[in-house]
């Protein structure tokens, strides 16, 4: 007799396939619905200066891939990079569905599927976005005359960096994830989250949004010349942009929310019909870019098991045919019969 508890892990697996068409679904319907209002603003851009910018932001989105890892692997056995990038890079097509909890959840699917504990993914993920809003404010503050000027209702966000410094502490931060493995009945964490893991997040995310702000510059050089100080000023407003589009959840990716940031710091350039444009080329390559790694990341590592599994299908046929590591191999054996 069948029960539910035997066909559990299909239905389970039916889901998590569901999800995840759903989840591109979104991230390919917003780039579509994108194109007609960004297509204009492209033929201004030469394809250089588009196809640089777009793979600086392709460093960008691997440096803040490597910060969540690095998060990921201080709170437990070490995962392999290439496994880790594809539970964070898949899971968080997520944001394109609006309220930003399915990020999580695919994450967290994605990280079972592997073998990682669901809590380890959560806390991973929230310590990441925490790791990334200090990042973002400290980069932010370069944005401050902009802030002043046309956005000082977002002056309470640098209420949040003392903090996010304070939980940044290995001890707090230590404390806090066994806290939420408490939760979900796990045993805490066996060792203490050291100061070289949390540098090597808050550094990643550092680099993260400094090559955010440097792909908007390239974008934004190739209607006008910006000097130095302009890029540093929309490395601030790109990196201040990503905290509070997290904190519009409501809003897939923070859409919208961002690019008015953007808008008010490329005016000092532009004109707003080139701001608004140029902001919505960025939203629509960071989709694009999203979307690329997360397929990237799937194939490596779906390269990645058929090599594992041809290894070890090769090592077994090797000791059938009585070549163990001692004996050589069957490649070496044929070396010899073809000389």
């Amino acid at each position: 007799m069948t029960t539910f508890k035997s066909i559990a892990p299909r239905i389970f697996l039916v889901m998590r396939y569901v999800l995840l068409a759903a989840v591109v679904g979104f991230a390919v319907l917003y780039l579509v619905n994108q194109w007609s209002a960004v297509s204009a603003a492209m033929a201004e851009i030469s394809w250089q200066s588009f196809t640089l910018s777009f793979v600086v932001l392709l460093f960008g989105l691997a440096a803040g891939t490597m910060s969540w890892v690095s998060v990921l692997n201080g709170l437990g056995p070490r995962v392999p990079v290439a496994r880790a990038a594809q539970v964070m890079l898949v899971g968080q097509l997520g944001k394109y569905v609006p309220g930003s909890v399915w990020s999580y959840v695919m994450q967290m699917e994605l990280g079972r599927q592997h073998g990682i504990l669901r809590p380890r993914v959560l806390v991973a993920g929230l310590y990441a976005a925490g790791i990334g809003v200090v990042a973002s404010l400290i980069l932010g503050a370069l944005a401050l005359p902009v802030v002043l000027d046309g956005h000082s209702e977002l002056l309470w966000l640098f209420l949040l960096l003392p903090i996010g410094l304070v939980c940044l502490h290995p001890l707090v931060m230590t404390w806090l994830a066994s806290l939420v493995l408490k939760m979900f009945r796990r045993q805490p964490l066996e060792h203490k989250v050291t100061f070289r893991v949390v540098g090597q997040a808050v550094g990643w995310a550092l680099v993260s949004y400094a090559l955010y702000g440097v792909h908007l510059w390239i974008l934004v050089n190739s209607l006008v010349d910006p000097d130095f100080g302009t890029l540093v000023l929309l490395t601030g407003a790109m990196a201040l942009g990503f905290t509070v589009g997290l904190f519009a959840f409501v809003f897939p990716s923070g859409v919208g929310v961002r690019e008015a940031i953007l808008v008010g710091v490329m005016t000092l350039l532009l004109t707003i019909p080139q701001g608004t444009a140029m902001s919505l080329v960025s939203r629509m390559m960071f989709t694009a870019a999203d979307l690329l790694a997360a397929g990237v990341a799937v194939l490596f590592v779906i390269t990645l098991r058929k090599k594992i599994a041809l290894d070890a299908a090769r090592f077994h046929s090797d000791e059938a045919y009585g070549f163990g590591p001692e004996g050589g191999s069957l490649e070496r054996e044929s070396s010899a019969v073809r000389s």
